[in-house]
């Protein structure tokens, strides 16, 4: 969907002229403006003049010096940075940050940016296109897009979807080699989804799922498919249950390589804050009722998972950019605030991109572009407290055997909250978050994780065990409601023949 809830900056603002909006399918001519934003953000008051404002959550530091978390800094970038842009792809592969395509200015762009984590330095991949002309030749070119979603897979990368200026009538997945940098189309198989952008397409073990977006005559979907990456075959799913109403620019996520969530998103009039879930080994959509503190409506935000951890940073919900890194933990289905920002920043924007790296040991999100009235480029990184300093303590109560597997038959229909904290497993989570201080992390030592992890092993173990208990008592109860079934059938045969002997027979009297 087009961001149009940012008020347009004051005109004496050197970007007003460029960052004009223009529908995505429009072919009027748009005016280029590759500058970077300046390190000082500009934006305008009530009254459209100028004021200067160096955020106090966005602070330019060295990451690795930084002890605080849960807060969002600049690291300090070499390099030349790619065009401001946004609805971009970006991926994680091996400590670099790849930057494909996005949107600048109503235009549509195929270049292709790197990123090192380690140095924090931009440079440009320099690629060729499948089939390289000969010298002398005019260069192959690759189609430029945008709202597209971008997959690391065996050390390539996957550019799946996305607008185009000439779209095409299915989806199509282009495939960059990291080794050779040559791009090429992926030949699928099977009956490929519509050509669409802002739909979500998450990795689940080997395959993607594929959810919603919009397609080239902005026509909103809701429609789920599964494209196989060892076939390469596309498979269209009919899942039971409500599924979300039709959307684009949502967030998807993957929890216990079983569960797919799906979060906010909107269609031409209306963003959304609902959670939904699809149970991807019954394919049945449920909508369960979130705790906590309930994000605000948004769409174009961006997410990403540590753990049982599901940070959303940006969005926007017509009139303002959403402010606020949430988080849910996908467990308890909990929400939380973690941080919040200030000002027309571009972690409060949308199409901005979020992806999970580490730096010095730690797990780190990274942040880059997005739309807020004019188009960033900066980059952004936040040191998640939920993976570094919180510590989960799993407490647990048993349910008999026989109470789960009479619930997993007798309610197939079950809801979300019950799935994930009794469920198949057979018991009720709790998850406790302490917090613990450096000091007390650093004495733990070695001994406490493998501690931990020797707990962690044992738990899991158990919950096998629970689990094959369950099911088998499940195959019993099965088994029983087919014998009955059959007890009864046969009960009725010999009912309905005792009352047609009777019937004849009293003919018979009467006779």
């Amino acid at each position: 969907m087009i961001p149009s809830w940012y008020s347009r900056a004051s005109n004496t603002i050197s970007e007003s002229v460029a960052d004009t909006r223009v529908n995505h399918y429009s072919d009027e001519p748009v005016i280029e403006n590759g500058n970077s934003l300046p390190a000082t953000k500009t934006i305008s008051n009530e009254n459209g003049t100028l004021v200067e404002t160096q955020d106090k959550d966005v602070v330019s530091e060295d990451v690795g010096t930084v002890a605080v978390y849960d807060q969002w800094i600049a690291p300090p970038i070499t390099g030349q940075p790619p065009k401001a842009r946004y609805e971009h792809g970006a991926a994680i592969v091996q400590d670099k940050m790849y930057i494909y395509g996005g949107n600048h200015n109503g235009r549509y762009l195929n270049d292709l940016h790197v990123l090192e984590l380690r140095s924090w330095a931009w440079s440009k991949v320099n690629f060729k296109a499948e089939n390289e002309p000969q010298e002398g030749q005019s260069p192959a070119k690759l189609t430029p897009c945008a709202g597209h979603s971008l997959i690391p897979w065996e050390n390539k990368l996957l550019s799946i979807a996305g607008h185009t200026k000439d779209p095409s009538e299915t989806i199509q997945v282009k495939v960059f080699d990291l080794q050779s940098c040559t791009w090429s189309n992926l030949k699928t198989y099977g009956k490929a989804p519509v050509s669409r952008g802002g739909q979500s397409v998450t990795l689940v073990g080997t395959s993607l799922v594929f959810f919603g977006g919009q397609d080239a005559k902005r026509s909103l979907l809701n429609d789920l498919h599964i494209l196989d990456l060892e076939t390469m075959t596309w498979d269209e799913i009919d899942a039971i249950g409500v599924p979300p109403s039709p959307r684009s620019d949502h967030a998807a996520a993957v929890h216990a390589e079983r569960y797919l969530l799906i979060f906010g998103g909107g269609s031409h009039a209306t963003c959304f804050n609902d959670l939904h879930v699809l149970d991807l080994q019954t394919m049945e959509w449920t909508r369960p009722t979130p705790q906590g503190e309930i994000p605000t409506p948004r769409a174009g935000h961006a997410g990403v998972t540590v753990g049982e951890s599901w940070f959303i940073v940006g969005g926007g919900d017509n009139k303002t950019g959403a402010s606020e890194t949430v988080v849910l933990n996908m467990s308890t289905l909990c929400w939380s605030v973690v941080t919040s920002v200030q000002g027309r920043v571009p972690l409060a924007s949308e199409g901005l991109s979020l992806v999970l790296s580490s730096y010095n040991g730690e797990d780190i999100l990274v942040s880059f572009g997005g739309y807020n009235g004019h188009y960033s480029n900066e980059v952004n990184v936040l040191k998640p407290s939920h993976k570094s300093t919180l510590q989960s303590k799993i407490v647990e109560t048993p349910v008999p055997d026989s109470v789960s597997a009479v619930h997993n038959v007798t309610n197939p229909t079950r809801d979300v909250d019950s799935e994930f904290e009794g469920g198949h497993e057979g018991k009720i989570r709790e998850i406790v978050m302490d917090n613990i201080d450096q000091e007390s992390r650093k004495s733990r030592g070695e001994g406490t994780r493998e501690h931990l992890l020797a707990a962690l092993k044992a738990e899991r173990e158990e919950l096998l065990s629970s689990l094959s208990k369950e099911k088998l008592q499940t195959l019993h109860l099965k088994q029983e409601l087919t014998d009955a079934e059959t007890r009864n059938t046969d009960l009725y045969k010999v009912t309905n023949l005792y009352v047609v002997n009777l019937l004849l027979s009293s003919q018979d009297v009467s006779n």
